[in-house]
């Protein structure tokens, strides 16, 4: 729907990820608003602050790649180094589920520190693709910008030579995440004038979308922020999506890790526990396998 007159200010609709157009420029956009989804992800763990800030601008950043995709199918974000988180990840899908995690290194539970580099160290951020149908992607570029916006809009420069900018925030106080990407996307035209006229278009977008505030994108609706943004530019806003937190763990995907385990040494833990727990690594749900859950397991060494 064009944006031409004034929205009603309202709050945000909670977990909402929207696309547009520009409709005289060859650029696109994409908001997303999270709040119950980042919640549920770190509601469980004992994260420190900059952890949990910096998770929370992963997963907008997941949300933001999930919705450039053409095809359904999976994405992960793993952000890796040597500093004192070990590895953080958020896994997305084009139904706008996502999950996340966060592993320090244990000397480093306790971390004070906040920026990218202090939280990462030296490190790289890993983009995997994977279609339900067709071949998997990964990606992996060096975390050498100083922000992670700045370093998601690198790697699509690099892997996708397309202009790319993002912006990413996230509130500990308030719990909630959002961010931001423009997109230029060329016609085709490859005359010098005309190349030059799509890149002035982007730029243009791009500094007005960099006026964005933090209480602004955590406060209002989708209709609102971009009218605030862009009131003087045609915009076309198509349907929102919802994002929600999926963990995806279950009592027979547990099972099926299980069945891998020699039915010996089932029996030899079930004799000395009495049972074998499991325990999900990111919604840190338990769950509790007994004898009577698992003797078909253990019965396969009995033929």
């Amino acid at each position: 729907m064009p944006i031409t007159n004034t929205p009603n200010s309202k709050t945000s609709a909670n977990d909402i990820l929207n696309r547009y157009l520009f409709n005289d420029m060859h650029v696109r956009g994409e908001l997303v608003q999270l709040s119950k989804s980042y919640q549920s992800i770190v509601k469980n763990h004992d994260y420190p602050v900059g952890v949990r800030l910096l998770l929370g601008e992963l997963m907008a950043a997941t949300c933001l790649l999930s919705a450039t995709l053409k095809f359904e199918g999976e994405i992960t974000v793993q952000l890796q180094g040597d500093g004192p988180i070990g590895y953080m990840t958020v896994n997305g899908d084009n139904n706008q589920q996502m999950r996340g995690i966060a592993k320090l290194k244990p000397e480093q539970a306790d971390t004070n520190a906040s920026s990218l580099h202090e939280l990462i160290g030296k490190g790289t951020m890993v983009i995997t693709i994977q279609p339900d149908k067709g071949e998997a992607y990964q990606g992996v570029v060096a975390l050498e910008q100083a922000t992670l916006a700045e370093c998601i809009a690198h790697y699509f420069e690099v892997s996708e030579q397309i202009p790319t900018k993002v912006w990413l925030f996230c509130d500990d106080d308030k719990q909630q995440a959002a961010g931001s990407l423009i997109q230029l996307l060329p016609d085709g035209d490859g005359g010098a004038e005309n190349l030059a006229k799509q890149e002035s278009d982007f730029e243009h977008i791009a500094q007005l979308t960099n006026t964005i505030k933090a209480e602004e994108i955590f406060s209002l609706e989708a209709e609102a922020l971009l009218y605030r943004l862009y009131h003087q530019e045609k915009v076309s806003l198509f349907d929102p999506q919802a994002v929600s937190y999926q963990c995806g763990c279950s009592r027979n995907k547990c099972l099926g890790a299980i069945a891998q385990i020699e039915p010996s040494e089932i029996e030899s833990i079930l004799s000395e526990q009495n049972k074998i727990s499991m325990t999900c690594d990111y919604c840190l749900t338990t769950y509790d396998f007994f004898h009577e859950d698992l003797k078909s397991f253990i019965s396969k060494d009995k033929h």
